[in-house]
């Protein structure tokens, strides 16, 4: 597994973190690695994603790549009003989105659709597509073993851990966004946690889609390796990245 680190800062979700910032229902992670910037999902306003990056001190002239999960408006909403601003990143999408969409954004930057999975950049790879709501998650390999970013884990969010396991070898160290288990029974919620403890999943920050049961009892399992991924959250795992 690759010697390197990421500092993860979660700029939209519909979960509290940081009193300074507003909560809407989303997601997007600010996520530093390697000397690179990805912006991971967009969320569902875009006034909302640039008032909480300009209040946590993040330059979205710095975002290299644009990785987006699914169609969902509340992971992609923001896309626009922060391609308005004038920064060009490459957006990597699924290859399942709407035709419409994607001429929307090549308007605008140079976007590239995926299909398979991918190495985004050196460390950095997409699960390709997965489910029937079509999904990708990403992957960052770090010093203390793989890092898996759902957006909201409609194909499952066991099946895309063991998708990222099937890509990357090693540990996985951190799984964190949404997972989808809102409504799920107790019984199903516990066969879950019991296949991330089988995966050797050792540290968790469930969040957005979760649902409150769910996130309730990922909290209870894991202890002090359950992080809390509300807005605002910085999450480092592996060495501290520098620019």
């Amino acid at each position: 597994m690759e010697e390197r680190g990421v500092r993860i800062t979660i700029v939209f979700n519909n979960i509290a973190y940081d009193s300074r910032l507003r909560t809407s229902w989303g997601f997007a992670a600010f996520i530093e690695y390697d000397g690179h910037v990805v912006l991971f999902d967009t969320g569902g306003s875009g006034s909302i994603l640039l008032d909480n990056m300009e209040q946590l001190g993040l330059d979205p002239q710095k975002i290299e790549v644009i990785v987006l999960s699914h169609i969902h408006g509340d992971h992609t909403d923001g896309l626009m009003d922060l391609l308005y601003t004038g920064v060009k990143p490459i957006v990597y999408l699924p290859k399942a989105f709407p035709e419409t969409f994607k001429y929307t954004v090549r308007v605008h930057t140079e976007v590239i659709e995926v299909r398979e999975p991918i190495e985004i950049l050196p460390g950095v790879h997409s699960t390709g597509e997965l489910g029937a709501i079509v999904e990708q998650a990403l992957i960052l390999e770090t010093a203390e073993g793989m890092v898996i970013i759902t957006g909201c884990a409609h194909p499952g969010v066991v099946r895309m851990i063991r998708k990222a396991r099937s890509i990357v070898e090693g540990d996985v160290a951190f799984v964190t966004g949404g997972f989808h288990l809102d409504g799920s029974s107790r019984s199903q919620l516990e066969n879950i946690i019991e296949d991330f403890r089988s995966l050797g999943v050792k540290q968790v920050g469930p969040s957005h889609c979760t649902g409150e049961i769910a996130i309730s009892m990922f909290a209870e399992e894991y202890g002090d390796d359950f992080l809390d991924a509300g807005v605002g959250r910085v999450i480092v795992i592996g060495p501290e990245p520098t620019e």
